[in-house]
């Protein structure tokens, strides 16, 4: 139920987008003949009519659109033949759909500033709209999210994972920091976890230098390669250097890029055998190198900072096992924002809009310049698992403030300078606000249905995503 009431939420922002289109081109005079909810893929059906505009409702709810008028074709026998010839479809336009080409209702007819106002004007609402949910959680709840959480250890699990209980970890200790960054997310707290556990197939360069250089101070007369049966004397097993990543990172809002040399499966097999060997006769002929990398993909320790009481305490060395896991049970308390006063409703409003709008432009950013993997994109399938999941954990009220965001990042989506999008659209007026000169008809076409086929091909990739996302359980 909740997914479906995701799928209801995401179909309202559609909805409200075209309202956006459709108010403005009424205000402007200029003739809709459809009003469509959903994308004519599949079964349709008519509602009503409303003045010049009929309304539609379509199976594949995921869309929106609205028709304007377009301009009279001159009287052609053969269109006509094939037109009564043809089997009646939804599609098909009908004789009020048609005006003259000199009509002041035609779309084309209105001034360059009245068509940025038409077709920009959903992406307005968008933005109008997150406002409005986003002020409406803030007058009925009281509060807003502050992204941010406490994290609490409440026990220590009987399956240890890491040697947190002896480094002197206790129940309630508030944990702060992990490596000098800042933890205020759960996100954060498993990220360093989970990439500085022992084995990560990675072998960190200074510490191969430095193990190459005591195997062959061990071992005086080790050659570059080293044949079977031959005993070899191993350096204790030392740490590689802490993780350290910057808070794009821990936000999820840049990809991290493992450091150090990549070991081969090879090299992975000898690495599980020499693990806390003091001693090694080969079984098989290795090289040197390969023996120094196998030696140098060990953990990075952690070194964590928590509040006990009114006291913070460090624990250092902390060595996470092959699960990426710490080992403890948490508490989470997630932060709010008070809204009790109409100040407050205002501000803390614009504040929590403008901080995730960041956020969101942020990581678009990050994905142009190939910081984030095109692998980490999502759209409307993961929207409504994610979404559903949110609101059955945390509540109606997080869900509402994800519609809100999804309505930004849509009205983001949209005006980017992309034709076949609406940002398109603004882009080929104000072109010809500029130059005086429109494109032709023909031209605007072809590269219209060139972006429009990018982005069928984008559609598909982002639906493998989501698809691939789920049967994996990524989320």
């Amino acid at each position: 139920m909740n997914q479906i009431l995701m799928i209801l939420l995401i179909s309202a922002l559609v909805l409200v987008h075209e309202i956006g289109h459709f108010a403005a081109a009424r205000l402007f005079k200029v003739r809709v003949t459809r009003f469509g909810i959903g994308m004519p893929i599949g079964p349709s059906w008519k509602l009503f009519k409303l003045k010049d505009t009929t309304f539609y409702i379509h199976a594949f709810l995921f869309g929106g659109y609205v028709s304007f008028a377009q301009i009279k074709p001159e009287n052609n026998d053969c269109a006509e033949k094939e037109k009564k010839d043809k089997k009646p479809s939804i599609n098909d336009v009908e004789e009020d759909e048609y005006l003259d080409k000199n009509s002041p209702e035609l779309y084309e007819n209105k001034t360059i500033s009245q068509k940025l106002l038409i077709v920009s004007a959903g992406v307005i609402m968008n933005v109008v709209f997150a406002i409005f949910l986003v002020m409406a959680c803030a007058l009925i709840y009281h509060k807003l999210p502050s992204n941010s959480q406490n994290i609490y250890i409440d026990n220590v699990s009987s399956k240890i994972t890491s040697n947190i209980k002896d480094r002197g970890i206790l129940k309630n200790d508030k944990i702060i920091s992990i490596n000098n960054q800042k933890i205020d997310t759960l996100y954060a707290l498993s990220f360093f976890a989970k990439n500085s556990k022992l084995f990560d197939n990675y072998a960190s360069k200074d510490l191969y230098e430095q193990n190459l250089s005591e195997l062959k101070k061990l071992n005086p007369n080790l050659k570059e390669t080293i044949p079977l049966n031959t005993l070899i004397k191993l350096p204790p097993l030392k740490a590689e250097k802490p993780l350290g990543v910057n808070q794009n990172v821990l936000k999820g809002m840049e990809k991290y890029k493992k450091e150090g040399i990549e070991l081969t499966q090879n090299q992975i097999e000898l690495r599980d055998k020499l693990y806390n060997q003091k001693t090694f006769k080969t079984d098989f002929e290795i090289s040197l190198n390969d023996l120094a990398l196998a030696l140098s993909d060990t953990y990075k320790p952690i070194e964590m900072k928590v509040l006990r009481g009114n006291k913070e305490v460090i624990l250092k060395d902390i060595e996470v096992q092959k699960e990426g896991m710490l080992g403890v049970l948490l508490k989470i308390e997630e932060n709010y924002a008070e809204t009790k006063t109409p100040k407050d409703i205002v501000i803390k409003s614009f504040d929590y809009i403008y901080s995730t709008t960041a956020t969101m432009l942020f990581s678009l950013w990050q994905l142009i310049c190939g910081k984030v993997s095109a692998s980490d994109m999502h759209g409307v399938i993961a929207i409504v698992k994610v979404g559903g999941d949110i609101i059955a954990s945390k509540g109606f009220l997080d869900g509402i403030l994800l519609t809100a965001m999804i309505s930004i990042n849509l009205a983001i989506m949209n005006i980017l300078p992309i034709p076949a999008l609406d940002g398109g659209h603004v882009m080929f007026l104000i072109i010809e606000k500029i130059t005086g000169k429109k494109p032709t008809e023909e031209t605007s076409e072809k590269i219209t249905n060139f972006f429009f086929f990018l982005l069928i091909i984008l559609m598909v990739l982002i639906c493998y995503n989501d698809i691939f996302a789920l049967v994996t359980k990524k989320f």
